[in-house]
Formats: C-alpha cells, structure tokens, sequence
C-alpha cells in the first residue's frame, strides 16, 4: 500500500480538494485494508474486496481512491444512512457452507469525540476544517473510529462482473438487470413502475 501522504495526494486529485472527509476517508480506508490483510488492492487483491459506503461525501471518493472499489466495478456499494461509515468485505472469507452467502467484513465508523479531539489538539488554528484536516492525519485509528467485525450477505448477483439475465419490464419497455426487477399480480415491473420511482413527469401545460 501507499502512504498516507501519497493517498492524500491521490485522493485530492480525485475530488478537487483535500479536506477533512478526504483525510478521514483515506485512513479509514486504509485501516479498513490493513484489519483485512489486504495490501494491493489495485493489484493482485483487486478481486478480494467489496466495500459498502452509508454516506455520498467528501469520504466516499477517497475510500474508492484507496480501495480501487468503484461503482461502475460493482465492488463500491452505497447505503444512503447518512453516517461516516464504511464496511470492507472480503470476499476471501467465506463463513459457513459452501452454498452460504455469508462474508466476513469490519465495519469502521467515525467518532463524533474526534471533532472535539481535533480542537483540543490544534486550539491555535481558527478555521475548523485546516484545524481537523491537520488533526486527523495525527490522531491514533482508535481516537478516530470504531471498529466491529460483521457478516455480510452478499448474493451471486451482488458480485463484480456477475452476468444475469436482462429482463424487460411489461409496462415501459426498458431492461432490467442484476434481480433489480419487482414480479406484481403477474407482471414483471421494473421499480419505477412498481412505485418506486425518484422521478415523476413533467406537468405539460
């Protein structure tokens, strides 16, 4: 693995600025990595991790920089819960039966204490995020983030480079992949015509 400097430099290209997310995803990422024995996850670890991320910030992008996980990889799953969080799978460690789903992952979260941690430590810096910028790249992994182990379920079809059946929904048309499709009284409904949808039609007046 690289260094913290060298991730922070990467991770700063990647988003456009360094800020305290960035710094927080790095280390958070790479302790991640560490707890798993992953040390070249561009390398020959590539296929060994899945990461699930439970926030859309500054974070995210610079746990994908460390891990190599992208969205369009499938091995980069988000969970909108709102947290500085992040759990790294590997897909190594299987638990159970050959047939099980089950993986086993660490779960790292931030601790709200380390804002406060980060004012105590550098009081002589005004601006709040240079001040955590700066004190997160000094605090321990353990004044920084809690740690747990968890299973993780993780299907066939959650898996990179998983290849499934493309199924057509019965109302608008447009294909379905990877399960993603909702069967109702007979029909096979893609979600946002099943009722999920995020968007609506414009009004035309």
């Amino acid at each position: 693995m690289k260094s913290l400097d060298e991730y922070l430099r990467d991770a700063e290209q990647a988003h456009g600025h360094l800020c305290a997310g960035q710094v927080l995803g790095v280390r958070m990422a790479m302790l991640g990595l560490q707890k798993l024995g992953i040390d070249d996850p561009h390398g020959k670890d590539r296929k060994r991790l899945v990461t699930f991320v439970e926030i859309d910030r500054c974070a995210t992008d610079a746990i994908g920089v460390v891990t190599g996980c992208r969205l369009g990889k499938r091995a980069l799953k988000f969970r909108d819960w709102g947290k500085m969080a992040a759990t790294f799978v590997d897909l190594n460690a299987k638990l159970g039966a050959e047939t099980d789903h089950s993986y086993r992952a660490v779960r790292l979260a931030a601790k709200e204490s380390s804002k406060e941690l980060a004012r105590k430590l550098h009081p002589e810096i005004e601006k709040k995020n240079h001040q955590q910028v700066l004190a997160y790249r000094e605090l321990s992994d353990d004044d920084l983030f809690t740690t747990q182990w968890v299973e993780v379920e993780l299907p066939p079809e959650e898996f990179p480079g998983y290849k499934g059946d493309r199924i057509v929904c019965a109302e608008c048309g447009e294909g379905i992949n990877f399960g993603r499709e909702v069967r109702r009284d007979g029909k096979v409904l893609c979600r946002g015509c099943a009722g999920e949808s995020y968007y609506g039609p414009v009004d035309r007046r």
